[in-house]
């Protein structure tokens, strides 16, 4: 650490995700988003980025839970009949996948009471692990994330999930905005299109902290209360 006018700064991966104030934060590993049955999947979207991050993400939200890391299950929402997505989001929405979308409507997915909103297998909150409702791109846009972070005195968020240049960008820049210290798990985001995927690591390498899954596993480890592994 250092001090700068006479205010602390974390400079070291140790200081930034001690688990006594860093939250992980998992962002929308859901269904629509990350499965082949899902509303991505049925459209003919890429979707081998995901395949090949779900076991990091797994292993990092295992480490979260062994060492008493605070767990956040950002779940992206969609109101049925559109009534969450405003004339501007829904133009947003338009600019998606046009390609893939073809000329039918804008897209609507992960809306409550379809298999879509569900977490992915494997991705499923436990115990009383929190679970926050977002409408828009970015978890603190409209949620009580913020709320929540700050009254269990988080200081440090661990971000991973998806999309890297969409959910998780936006996510990590309101974090940064609202004083939080931001940590990319590299090996943990990933996107349907790997190249905006590389332009926005390129941009969050320059913005924040970015370590391996396997780094923050062994600051999590010398808590004592995870098992390392190889």
């Amino acid at each position: 650490m250092i001090v700068v006018a006479g205010k602390v700064v974390f400079t070291e991966l140790s200081e930034l995700v001690d688990p006594e104030h860093t939250a992980l934060l998992i962002i929308d590993m859901q269904c629509d988003f990350i499965e082949p049955q899902g509303r991505f999947g049925e459209l003919g979207i890429d979707l081998s980025m995901y395949a090949q991050f779900k076991p990091r993400v797994s292993e990092l939200l295992a480490a979260a839970r062994h060492s008493g890391t605070l767990v956040v299950h950002v779940q992206n929402t969609a109101l049925a009949n559109r009534m969450s997505d405003s004339s501007a989001q829904i133009r947003f929405n338009l600019k998606m996948h046009e390609g893939a979308r073809a000329n039918t409507p804008a897209l609507i997915y992960t809306v409550p009471g379809t298999p879509g909103h569900g977490f992915a297998p494997g991705f499923e909150p436990q115990g009383d692990e929190l679970v926050v409702s977002k409408y828009r791109s970015s978890g603190f846009w409209g949620t009580n994330l913020d709320l929540i972070l700050r009254s269990n005195q988080i200081k440090t968020v661990v971000i991973s999930g998806c999309t890297t240049e969409g959910c998780v960008e936006s996510t990590a820049r309101d974090a940064m905005f609202n004083d939080y210290y931001v940590v990319i798990a590299a090996d943990c985001v990933a996107s349907d299109d790997r190249a905006q995927h590389d332009a926005s690591m390129l941009l969050m390498r320059h913005r924040f902290d970015v370590a391996q899954a396997s780094e923050i596993g062994r600051v999590w480890h010398r808590t004592g209360a995870y098992p390392e592994t190889e």
